[in-house]
């Protein structure tokens, strides 16, 4: 038994629009029209650099994914190139900010689907929550039925999305087009607004590519894909800039309706848009959202997935992780991102906690560029099917190293020494790691009794599992 090459290039650009099109385009017009300072022609310049930068940076990636084929593909390349005490603050750091989104995704979710019940006020914390688990279990069982049943979901759920975003994007440029003075208005005046200063801009760059964020899908799960070398690169290349159009256009549509201060102040962007443009239309509008968010919360459970699962083969995880069920899925690493994600109790803005979640994650990308580089100097032999250019490389670690020192700098605050102290705990973590896995043989027993508990065994495609897994199946063979 072992993890399925099912993923072409077309489901391989499904799952990028999936993944990369979710609650950012509704949630980030809100956090970049305020770091802008109401600026709108800021605003829309920022959504058009921070596609290009998310182009350089996913493109450099794609080097992780074609020289390492593997799920997984980011945290073995960190344990490869930069040893296994990186590669465990990464794990570390994606165990809090995977779990942080999918809750984030899910709250928003219930919002959208729940709110048409309580028109004209808030809708109850309570049934919200409620909502938000039952579809994050519901996505959980999903994952759980392998990977062609998570691309066959995805492509009906992008089919929805489209159609939702693109009637947006036609229904703004329509009332441009016509030229009423109350939809053109805000565009003819952009460039007399305030111009917000460079730690307000790196903010602003945040919330923007916190809307990207899913376009690593490929490479986290590069294992599953056909011919990687040549898919990843061109799925990256064909995807990108079409999402990138969509999303001006959107941001477009919903300026030439609303105010920017009407756009702050609504929780849900699109909804508000909808009730002033065709009121009618909300149910439709809800639902497109909705599903648009739900298949971008499959993918990330799809990615977290395959992390722990490579993470627990790499031994730096219980072996249990690693184990397929009878659909060649990691059930188990599917359990364990749910069980984290329902534990999650959401406390600040949506906003802070998108900047945060960003912000780990371009720090985790500026170490994969430096492992990069490492690795091209240590083992230039290595084969490569896909070398991306060293400008795109010095690129990334230069966006990384501006968005994650710029706010430090400019505003430094108390949650950024908290960040800090979180990532320097997690190499406590690792210490205590180590010296729980001498003792690795008291897991043994709940290792064995969990794998016929659920019916699940070691794959056989990987030459270096752990000795608890080796043990494992050997005890469980006949």
């Amino acid at each position: 038994m072992q993890l399925l090459r099912a993923i072409g290039f077309f489901r391989g650009n499904i799952l990028i629009f999936s993944a990369t099109i979710g609650a950012g385009i509704f949630v980030s017009p809100k956090g970049v029209l305020k770091y802008s300072s109401l600026n709108v022609a800021v605003s829309l310049s920022i959504w058009a650099v921070c596609a290009v930068l998310t182009l350089i940076s996913a493109l450099s990636h794609a080097e992780l994914g074609t020289t390492f084929p593997r799920s997984g593909a980011q945290y073995y390349f960190l344990k490869r190139s930069l040893g296994s005490s990186v590669a465990f603050l990464s794990l570390w750091i994606k165990l809090f900010t995977h779990p942080l989104r999918l809750a984030t995704e899910s709250l928003l979710l219930s919002t959208y689907t729940i709110q048409p019940f309580y028109a004209g006020c808030p809708a109850p914390e309570l049934p919200k929550r409620c909502l938000a688990l039952a579809i994050l279990w519901s996505l959980g069982l999903v994952n759980t039925r392998g990977v062609r049943t998570v691309t066959w979901f995805q492509t009906i759920s992008t089919l929805a999305k489209m159609t939702v975003l693109c009637f947006i994007s036609l229904t703004g440029i329509v009332l441009l087009v016509i030229g009423e003075k109350e939809n053109v208005a805000r565009f003819e005046n952009a460039l007399d607004a305030e111009l917000p200063d460079v730690s307000r801009i790196a903010e602003a760059f945040l919330q923007g590519l916190f809307a990207y964020s899913g376009t690593s899908i490929l490479i986290s799960i590069a294992g599953e894909i056909k011919n990687p070398g040549e898919n990843i690169p061109k799925s990256l290349i064909t995807v990108l800039p079409m999402v990138a159009v969509i999303y001006l256009l959107v941001n477009v549509s919903y300026l030439a309706v609303l105010t920017p201060k009407e756009i702050i102040s609504a929780d849900a962007v699109a909804v508000t848009w909808t009730d002033k443009i065709i009121p009618s239309m909300q149910w439709v509008i809800s639902f497109g959202i909705s599903t648009s968010i739900l298949s971008n919360m499959c993918c990330t459970v799809l990615s977290a997935s395959r992390m722990i699962y490579t993470a627990s083969q790499e031994g730096q995880l219980p072996s249990i992780f690693s184990m397929l069920n009878n659909h060649s899925c990691p059930s188990m690493a599917v359990g364990q991102i749910i069980i984290l994600t329902s534990i999650v109790i959401i406390t600040s803005d949506l906003i802070n906690l998108i900047r945060y979640s960003v912000l780990a994650i371009w720090f985790l990308r500026g170490l994969h560029m430096i492992g990069l580089l490492k690795l091209r100097y240590q083992e230039p032999s290595l084969p490569r099917p896909y070398k991306v250019p060293l400008p795109f490389v010095f690129g990334s670690i230069a966006i990384s190293l501006f968005l994650i020192l710029t706010p430090l700098i400019q505003a430094p605050k108390l949650e950024h020494i908290y960040g800090l102290v979180f990532i320097c705990s997690g190499l406590l973590c690792y210490w205590i790691h180590v010296h729980l896995n001498q003792h690795s043989v008291c897991f043994f027993k709940i290792t064995c009794s969990l794998q016929l508990l659920f019916n699940v065994s070691p794959p056989e495609d990987h030459d270096e599992l752990p000795i608890v897994a080796q043990q494992t199946k050997n005890l469980t063979s006949p």
